[in-house]
């Protein structure tokens, strides 16, 4: 994806905001002397890392720290001269702004392709939509004309049916001999799911019970071609009120559905490009700034050892280099948790979920099988992916105290099952979530795209005791383990 690069306006406003930081440490000079002399430089620091980009941020430390080491730190107005204190807060401040700008970088990063993946389905969505209305007003005034002109049937570019009531086809128009390839003496008087070979998507006497229905059905044509059809059905009724027959409008929407299945994997593929991006930038975390502060924090214990007296002010910038190296990983880990290539998704969930359990305060139980043992990539990944953004969803939005994961593998299937006892969803969210029309944003969208790219559901159900998430996937690489043979691994996480 095309990512703008910070332009001159980007580099002026980080100059601007060290300069303001320079200025602001001026006027605190006085309180402050020559104590702490990064305080308001810190600010600066963030805003150009979170707002302006990776070089207007480098272009702000710089200038924040020659403004801080000629203006306020003895001997004034000069470079030269400092003293060793100065210098080791030069480098502890310098150590942690790499930090803020990698994670400022990274984090605008995420936000920017975030943002693209979600206009590109709001625009695939859009699109779609518009040529469905578009497709739905133009059917609805050809139904109207032709009812009014009978003889203009055989214009119109769907095929139109009348069935009778012994379901034999008593009318077949020239748009059904177009898109079927039967003629009309050869469809007169036959069963048409007999000769189109329909595949319902409920029950036939559903449909005919009621005065009209709307749906999808599939059709083979003469050449053995399989299409689908929005099939519009209204019941024709005599005067009594007892059904005579049926009127069939159906419009081929076979290259709608091809864009619909083409949007689905362009989405499966966005998400995987995601997938490797986030680890593409944890794997650089790890391997260069991680090196980098493990580096530093070598040299910073050689030179404690070496200068007793300058022990303390040392032994401060290693505790803060260690917290940078502790902040690193775990971003780099929470971004794709090496665990999750290296061991696979037992060993990455258990890591995961004993994290969270900490950091939100949430009792979690893991249950597993006792040998999982490795899955295919994509499935682990998929997992793994469902896990996470469902345990952020219940901190988030539950207000859950207690939340059950468990994993079955049996009968060629996997089942992942993450329940809460949290407030659970609101019933009309909660409908709008079954119809697909809420705005579910990109968490639950990119689950349910990612599975269905493995040809695995998604479920949800919510009451007032709580709401689970349940995953079920086909595993057709390898024999499961039957989770059912033997005890499975429990495992209970509290903060």
């Amino acid at each position: 994806m095309h990512r703008n690069k910070p332009g001159a306006r980007n580099y002026a406003v980080g100059l601007l905001a060290a300069a303001a930081a320079l200025l602001l440490r001026g006027l605190l000079n006085p309180l402050l002397g020559h104590e702490n002399p990064y305080h308001t430089l810190w600010l600066a620091v963030v805003f150009s890392a979170w707002y302006c980009g990776i070089g207007p941020s480098i272009v702000t430390v710089v200038a924040g720290v020659a403004g801080i080491w000629y203006w306020f730190l003895p001997p004034y107005h000069s470079f030269v001269g400092k003293g060793s204190t100065e210098l080791f807060g030069l480098l502890g401040f310098l150590a942690f702004s790499v930090v803020i700008v990698a994670l400022g970088e990274s984090a605008r990063r995420i936000i920017m392709r975030r943002r693209q993946v979600e206009e590109e389905l709001r625009e695939t969505q859009e699109a779609l939509e518009d040529r469905v209305r578009q497709r739905t007003a133009a059917l609805a005034q050809k139904t109207s004309e032709l009812t009014e002109k009978a003889a203009l049937l055989d214009l119109a570019n769907d095929a139109i049916l009348v069935k009778t009531a012994n379901d034999t086809i008593s009318y077949w128009n020239q748009g059904a001999e177009r898109m079927y390839g039967w003629a009309n003496a050869e469809a007169l008087g036959r069963s048409p799911h007999e000769l189109l070979r329909t595949e319902f998507p409920v029950p036939l006497s559903d449909i005919q019970a009621g005065d009209s229905w709307e749906g999808e059905l599939r059709h083979t044509k003469r050449d053995g071609t399989k299409i689908v059809v929005a099939s519009r059905w209204t019941t024709l009724r005599d005067k009594s009120g007892a059904a005579v027959g049926w009127l069939e409008i159906n419009t081929d929407i076979t290259s709608r559905k091809r864009a619909e299945n083409a949007a689905r994997r362009l989405s499966g593929r966005i998400l995987n490009l995601q997938d490797e991006e986030r680890r593409r930038i944890a794997r650089e975390l790890h391997d260069s700034l991680g090196q980098y502060l493990a580096a530093l924090k070598m040299n910073l214990d050689l030179l404690a050892a070496a200068n007793a007296e300058e022990e303390k002010l040392v032994s401060e910038c290693a505790e803060i280099t260690d917290k940078c190296l502790t902040e690193t990983r775990t971003v780099s880990y929470l971004l794709h948790p090496p665990l999750l290539d290296e061991a696979g998704f037992g060993a990455a969930a258990s890591w995961y979920v004993e994290g969270f359990a900490k950091r939100s305060g949430t009792k979690v139980n893991l249950d597993l099988p006792p040998q999982l043992g490795r899955l295919s990539h994509d499935i682990e990944i998929a997992l793994f992916r469902t896990l996470q953004e469902t345990l952020t969803n219940v901190h988030r939005h539950s207000g859950s105290s207690l939340v059950e994961v468990s994993l079955h593998l049996e009968n060629q299937q996997l089942r992942l099952e993450i329940a809460d006892n949290g407030k659970g969803i609101p019933a009309e969210q909660m409908r709008r979530l079954l119809e697909g029309t809420a705005d579910i944003g990109v968490g639950i969208a990119g689950m349910r795209e990612r599975l269905r790219e493995l040809g695995a559901t998604l479920e949800i159900h919510s009451g007032p005791t709580g709401t689970s998430i349940v995953v079920t996937a086909p595993l057709p690489d390898k024999p499961p383990i039957d989770s059912k043979s033997g005890d499975s691994m429990r495992s209970a996480f509290v903060a």
